[in-house]
């Protein structure tokens, strides 16, 4: 039920982003009205106020849900795996990490430390630690040819050191609390690392690995006998396929329970918010408006909307003189030059008429020939033209 319960704030949270995002629209759209800003102002306060109310019914139907959702938990649901189906699917789990052991070793942490307790020749000599989930192997150098070891890690613990002035850097051992050899004839096997930072870093590493620190008691000693049975107690198959088998009972409704609530919320938030506002908007924005009461100072128009109209009005004027002026100009430039041509001048009715001006010049004709000898013209040779 804590889990289900911890759906709500999601759930509000949806709803609270819808909100905001349709205030941001309704802001958008009123833009377009900025010439009546009275109007643009009643306009969204109306809309976001019917919003603001459908928010609050829209919260209460998922607090609900929610609600509904915890006061019966349905077994029965075709989706639920159930108690057989949970317990088998633990055991296919168990006996899968059984026969994939091997493959799922993976590889924690490489580096480079020393290690401590091989004797006075190989002291201090750094060696490349490769840590996986299962063991830790050390090799002569990073390329991992020569490997000189290969440590289980099963059942063991970590417990720091104080550093001697035989040994340089932080220390740590790892030791199995039932007492046997570690590494050869060594029942620890100390190893140090140049920082701070490294030793944490590795500790935490043996941490992921499964190596615990050594729990220690009031007086500062090791309790083997109580850790000795915690581990036992941890490690009790039995114990573990009922943990698991509840895991996945958890995990199958809180499956069926999300999935519900992944598909109801957003209906909740269409059906009483979106869809709602927007038929407010089509069918009763209109009548709110008029319903104020103060239908004449919402159509003022702006200041700057005034003097724009105005500067319209000047400029058309402006246009339409000048097109006149256009018109006058044509005519008179147009129709002026041919009535004084044909108007006669009577301050100078005396003088001379005008000249006119010559015909067109004819074709040249050539001179009349001489008579003949015998009084007759020759005779006419038509011309070419």
């Amino acid at each position: 039920k804590t889990q289900i319960g911890r759906l709500r704030e999601p759930s509000l949270k949806c709803i609270d982003l819808v909100v905001q995002e349709l205030t941001n629209v309704v802001r958008a759209v009123t833009e377009k009205m900025q010439r009546y800003p009275r109007l643009r102002e009643e306009a969204e306060r109306i809309i976001t106020t019917y919003i603001r109310e459908k928010e609050q019914a829209c919260k209460e139907q998922v607090m609900l849900l929610v609600d509904f959702q915890l006061a019966y938990m349905n077994t029965n649901h075709e989706d639920f795996i159930g108690f057989a189906n949970a317990s088998s699917a633990s055991q296919n789990d168990e006996n899968t990490g059984k026969k994939l052991g091997k493959v799922t070793n993976q590889v924690i942490r490489k580096g480079y430390m020393a290690i401590n307790n091989l004797g006075i020749t190989a002291r201090n000599k750094n060696y490349w630690f490769v840590l996986s989930s299962e063991s830790l192997s050390w090799y002569k150098d990073g390329e991992e040819k020569e490997k000189k070891f290969m440590l289980p890690l099963e059942q063991l613990k970590l417990r720091d050191l104080e550093s001697s002035f035989m040994s340089r850097g932080h220390m740590f051992a790892i030791y199995n609390p039932e007492g046997r050899n570690v590494f050869k004839d060594f029942k620890t096997l100390d190893l140090s690392c140049e920082t701070q930072d490294d030793m944490d870093s590795w500790k935490a590493s043996f941490l992921r690995a499964g190596v615990y620190p050594e729990k220690q008691t009031s007086e500062g000693t090791v309790g083997e006998g109580e850790e000795e049975g915690e581990r036992r107690e941890s490690v009790d198959p039995q114990l573990e396929r009922q943990v698991e088998t509840i895991r996945n009972l958890v995990d199958s409704y809180m499956k069926i329970v999300t999935t519900s609530c992944k598909d109801q919320v957003p209906k909740i938030i269409m059906f009483l918010m979106v869809n709602d506002a927007k038929a407010f908007i089509n069918g009763e924005l209109l009548a709110a408006l008029y319903s104020t009461g103060d239908t004449q100072n919402m159509m003022e128009e702006s200041a700057d909307e005034a003097l724009k109209r105005e500067e319209m009005l000047r400029m058309y004027h402006a246009c339409k003189e000048a097109l006149n002026i256009i018109a006058e100009v044509s005519n008179v430039t147009l129709g002026g030059g041919a009535s004084k041509m044909s108007t006669p001048s009577y301050g100078q009715s005396n003088a001379a008429p005008a000249r006119r001006p010559p015909p067109p010049s004819a074709s040249p004709r050539l001179p009349p020939a001489r008579p003949a000898p015998g009084g007759l013209p020759p005779p006419l040779v038509p011309s070419r033209r």
